[in-house]
């Protein structure tokens, strides 16, 4: 087995802040990157860096659409949702936050060195805040827009 280095105490420490934050999802994602570091699969991380964001939106959407694949939201829900003042502000907020997120996806790939406070923002959101970690890409969207107003924008 290889020492920890700095990158598996790192992980660690996000494995602590996980369990003591009861956010097991933080725990369990930093344990299966630290057991592939410490099983030499690190051949895998640029695949995983690669792919892993999409296909977790991907699962994330499966679940949001489950309601309208098993029927539990019809037309008529669907209508008395929209027709709905909480509707309408949730479908504006929902464009807003795809927008964020979207926005969020290109400022990080210009400048990804963003991704370093946004995550320890994230870890501490979530360990501390009882917050769930799907903020990052919005997180960046809103980064982006901030440095834009300020004209630090790409």
């Amino acid at each position: 087995m290889t020492s920890l280095g700095q990158a598996g105490i790192l992980l660690l420490v996000i494995i602590l802040l996980g369990i003591v934050g009861h956010n097991y999802v933080v725990a369990a994602a930093a344990g299966v990157l630290l057991a592939l570091r410490l099983l030499h699969g690190e051949a895998l991380f640029p695949v995983l860096e690669k792919n892993a964001l999409n296909v977790g939106i991907g699962i994330i959407t499966l679940a949001i659409l489950i309601p309208f694949a098993s029927g539990g939201i019809g037309w008529a829900e669907l209508y008395r949702t929209l027709a709905s003042p909480t509707g309408l502000v949730a479908l504006a907020t929902g464009v807003f936050v795809a927008y964020l997120g979207g926005r969020g996806v290109g400022f990080l790939t210009a400048q990804p060195q963003v991704m370093v406070g946004l995550m320890v923002g994230t870890i501490v959101g979530v360990a501390f805040f009882r917050g769930v970690p799907v903020g990052p890409l919005i997180a960046a969207g809103m980064v982006a827009l901030v440095m834009g107003l300020l004209g630090y924008g790409k």
